[in-house]
């Protein structure tokens, strides 16, 4: 670091002479050292040591070459990508939507907001239980109401796959979509209301303001929260091991869940860690995008 020089007052006139900071005393040095080593032994505990161990425990190639022989893991493959990208795309797209549907001002929307956000808003154990007992079956809340209100007996849902999958899905979108709605929401209203106004005198209407002013506006943001949601969605087994529980016969799991399985039903852990770093393909590269956009984003700031 260059010395910025000082300007002092002497005889013989203006004398200048290089700035330097003082020496670090030893009981500053001491606390910057308490105050960093906490976080850097949290780091290494919870961050470093996992992802190295994990790395290791994973390395052999003929794990690979079991899970693929393997016949529920191609499955688990398939599922993972109709999860992450039906689910991912569904509640962005219908976050987006539903953000400019509570822009409005009246009363009952401020109050329907609040309700919306209820689903985000509970544990995610009891909510996604109680939607495992709801789609049991017949005994189940949505086959007694189909046979109360139409007399018609609703579908096994465990029982067939796209069925367990489709819920598994659903439900992922109904816990998690009034958190991006928030989101979206609060990048609406930083939009300055002149713009807004402007468009509305050149008699722009509502696809036409949506089209050429919210997603140019908010494309960043919903890229950001895109890729975000990606990298959450393909770690997430808390969905699909509660609600379909990847019935039937495993039918419906995805890597996350089939890693689970490995690693404590089948006191497999090597293949567990095998089954869920082989999602790295694609996590890799939605990372690196995801710190390019940033990037971008702070540079144009």
């Amino acid at each position: 670091m260059s010395a910025a020089p000082r300007v002092l007052a002497g005889e013989r006139g203006l004398v200048t002479r290089p700035w330097r900071l003082p020496p670090a005393r030893g009981s500053e040095l001491a606390w910057v050292v308490a105050f960093l080593l906490p976080y850097a032994a949290v780091f290494t505990a919870f961050v470093v040591y996992p992802i190295a161990s994990g790395l290791w425990m994973a390395r052999a190639p003929s794990l690979y070459r079991e899970l693929a022989a393997n016949p529920i893991y191609g499955p688990a493959v398939v599922n993972t990508l109709l999860y992450v990208g039906l689910g991912v795309n569904l509640q962005m797209f219908l976050a987006l939507l539903l953000s400019g549907f509570f822009m409005r001002r009246r009363w009952w929307i401020k109050v329907l907001l609040g309700v919306f956000m209820l689903p985000w808003a509970l544990p995610a154990i009891p909510a996604f239980v109680s939607l495992h007992w709801m789609l049991i079956g017949e005994e189940g809340l949505i086959g007694s109401l189909l046979w109360a209100l139409f007399g018609v007996r609703g579908p096994v849902w465990f029982s067939d796959r796209w069925l367990a999958l489709g819920a598994d899905i659903a439900s992922y979108i109904w816990k998690w979509m009034p958190f991006w709605t928030l989101t979206f929401l609060a990048g609406r209203m930083a939009i300055p209301h002149e713009i807004y106004e402007a468009a509305e005198v050149d008699g722009a209407g509502g696809c036409r303001r949506f089209v050429h002013l919210i997603l140019p506006l908010l494309g960043n943001l919903y890229l950001t929260c895109t890729l975000l949601s990606i990298l959450w969605t393909l770690g997430d087994f808390t969905t699909v091991d509660l609600v379909s529980g990847g019935a039937p016969a495993y039918s419906t799991n995805v890597l996350a869940t089939l890693g689970i399985h490995y690693t404590f039903d089948a006191a497999q852990p090597a293949l567990g860690v095998a089954a869920v770093m082989s999602a790295l393909p694609v996590l890799i590269p939605v990372a690196i995008l995801l710190m390019r956009t940033l990037q971008t984003r702070e540079l144009q700031l």
